[in-house]
C-alpha cells in the first residue's frame, strides 16, 4: 500500500470508537501527549520518587551522626522519707548532713562531640549516597519502562483500530457481494449454493470483526489506564501510523555494536548496579570500622535540687558541670563486625555479577531489536507491493465475475487475499514504530 493509501486507512481507523455510546466523551491524544500523561500519572513512578527521597534523607541522617549533638532533659523524682542524719556541733547546734528531701528536681544539658570514628561515619555516608544514586537510576529506569509501555499500548490500540477499519471495509464488500449474488441467483444466472457460500463467508467475516472490535476496546481501556483517563472515555489517536518516526537518538543504519556499547554504559539499570556495588563496599568499610577505637567528648551542665555533688545535701538549686573524653575500643564483639563486613562484600560481589549479566543481555537485546527494526522496514516495503498486487488481482477477478467466467468463491478468495495484505501492511507499519521504541529502550535512549 502506498503512503497515501495507508494514510487514508488511518483516517478511517482513528475515527472508529468501538462500542461508543451517544454523548460519550472523546479525548484527542497524540503519542507524545500520551507519554507525558503516563509519566505524570504512573503510580510506580511516584513510588520510585518516594524511594529516592527516602534515600536522600537516609544520607542526611548518616551524615548527621558524625556531627555534635545537644540533648536536654528534665525530671522530677519522688522518694521515700528517710531519717535525717546530722552532727552536733561543739556549740550545741545540730548540722544536718543528709536531710530528708523526698522531692528531687533535675535539669541537664549535654553536648556530645564525636572526635574520631575510625572512618565509620564517612563510610556510612558514602554507602547512603550510593544508595541514593541507585534509587535515582532505578527511578529513571521506571520512567523508561512506563514510556515504553505507553508507546506499546498506543500502537496496540492503533493496530486494533486499523484492523477494525479494514475488517469493516471487508464486511461491506462481503455484504455487497451477497446482495449481488442474491440478485444473480434470483435471475437464474447462478445456482442457489452460490448465495449460501457468500452468506457463510460473510458470517465468518462478521465474527472476525467482532473479535477485532473487542480487542480494540480492551486496548483502549489499557491505554486509558496508563494515561490516567476515567473509565469510559473514548480516545482519538492523532499520531498517524504512516508518519515517519521523529528523530529519536537512534539513527537509521546505526551500528548495533556501538549502540550495545552505549547502552551497557549509559542505561540507568547499569548505573543503579554500579551504585549498588559502591554502596556494599562502603558498608563493608563501615562494618570494619566497628573494630577500631572510637573517641568522643562530652560536656554537660546540670542544675539539680538537691544536687548530689554538693555536700551536705540541701533543698536548694545548685549547678554542676562535667567535661569528659571517652575512648571505646571493642576488643571482642562475638564476630558481629566480621559477619557484617562479609555480608556487605558478598552483596558487592552479587552486584558485580549482575553487572556482567546485564552487559551480556544488553548486547544481545540491542542487536535483536536492531534486527527487528530492519526486518519491519524491509517487510513494510514488501507488504506495500503485496497490497498493490492483491488489489489488482481483486479487480481482475471482479471483472471476470461480471462477465460470468469467475465464481463467487473466486471473488471471495480475492477479497480475503486483499484483506490479509492490507492487515499485514498495517501490522508491519505499527511494528516498525514498536521496534524502534524497543530499540530506544534497549539502547538507553529517551524520546
Amino acid at each position: 500500500m502506498t503512503s497515501e493509501r495507508l494514510a487514508w486507512l488511518l483516517v478511517g481507523c482513528l475515527a472508529i470508537a468501538p462500542g461508543m455510546a451517544a454523548g460519550q466523551e472523546t479525548v484527542a491524544l497524540s503519542l507524545d501527549q500520551a507519554v507525558a500523561r503516563a509519566l505524570a500519572h504512573a503510580p510506580r513512578l511516584a513510588e520510585s520518587r518516594a524511594r529516592e527521597r527516602a534515600a536522600a534523607e537516609t544520607t542526611a541522617a548518616r551524615a548527621a551522626s558524625g556531627r555534635p549533638t545537644v540533648a536536654a532533659l528534665a525530671g522530677v523524682t519522688r522518694t521515700n522519707h528517710v531519717d535525717e542524719f546530722g552532727i552536733t556541733q561543739p556549740n550545741g547546734d545540730r548540722r544536718v548532713i543528709f536531710p530528708d528531701i523526698p522531692t528531687n528536681y533535675r535539669v541537664r544539658a549535654e553536648l556530645d562531640v564525636p572526635l574520631y570514628t575510625a572512618g565509620r561515619v564517612d563510610a556510612l555516608v558514602r554507602s547512603a549516597e550510593a544508595d541514593r544514586t541507585a534509587a535515582g537510576a532505578e527511578a529513571a529506569s521506571a520512567e523508561a519502562d512506563v514510556e515504553l509501555e505507553t508507546v506499546l499500548a498506543y500502537w496496540t490500540l492503533a493496530m486494533g483500530r486499523a484492523q477494525v477499519a479494514v475488517l469493516e471495509a471487508a464486511q461491506a464488500r462481503a455484504d455487497a457481494l451477497v446482495d449481488d449474488v442474491t440478485a444473480r441467483v434470483d435471475t437464474g444466472l447462478l445456482p442457489p449454493n452460490e448465495r449460501l457460500t457468500a452468506e457463510a463467508r460473510r458470517a465468518r467475516q462478521r465474527v472476525r470483526l467482532i473479535e477485532a472490535e473487542n480487542a480494540a476496546a480492551a486496548a483502549e481501556m489499557d491505554l486509558a489506564r496508563l494515561v490516567g483517563f476515567e473509565p469510559g472515555v473514548s480516545i482519538e489517536l492523532t499520531t498517524p501510523v504512516a508518519a515517519e518516526p521523529a528523530a529519536d537518538g537512534v539513527a537509521a543504519g546505526a551500528d548495533p555494536a556501538a549502540l550495545a556499547e552505549q547502552a551497557a554504559s549509559t542505561r540507568p539499570e547499569r548505573q543503579a548496579l554500579d551504585a549498588r556495588v559502591l554502596s556494599a563496599e562502603a558498608a563493608a568499610e563501615a562494618a570494619a570500622a566497628l573494630t577500631r577505637p572510637q573517641i568522643s567528648a562530652l560536656a554537660a551542665i546540670e542544675p539539680s535540687r538537691p544536687n548530689p555533688r554538693f555536700v551536705p545535701r540541701v533543698d536548694d538549686w545548685n549547678t554542676s558541670w562535667d567535661l569528659g573524653l571517652t575512648v571505646r575500643w571493642p576488643i571482642f564483639d562475638g564476630g558481629q563486625a566480621r559477619a557484617q563486613r562479609a555480608a556487605a562484600l558478598a552483596g558487592a560481589e552479587a552486584a558485580r555479577a549482575r553487572v556482567s549479566d546485564f552487559e551480556a543481555r544488553v548486547a544481545v537485546d540491542v542487536r535483536q531489536r536492531h534486527l527487528d527494526v530492519e526486518s519491519a522496514r524491509a517487510g513494510l516495503e514488501a507488504a506495500g507491493e503485496a497490497v498493490d498486487a492483491a488489489r489488482e488481482a481483486r479487480r481482475v477477478v471482479g471483472e471476470r465475475f461480471e462477465v460470468g467466467v469467475a465464481t463467487t468463491s473466486d471473488v471471495l478468495d480475492a477479497d480475503v487475499a486483499l484483506l490479509e495484505a492490507e492487515l499485514e501492511e498495517t501490522r508491519l507499519a505499527i511494528a516498525l514504530h514498536v521496534s524502534r521504541a524497543r530499540l530506544m529502550r534497549s539502547a538507553g535512549v529517551r524520546r
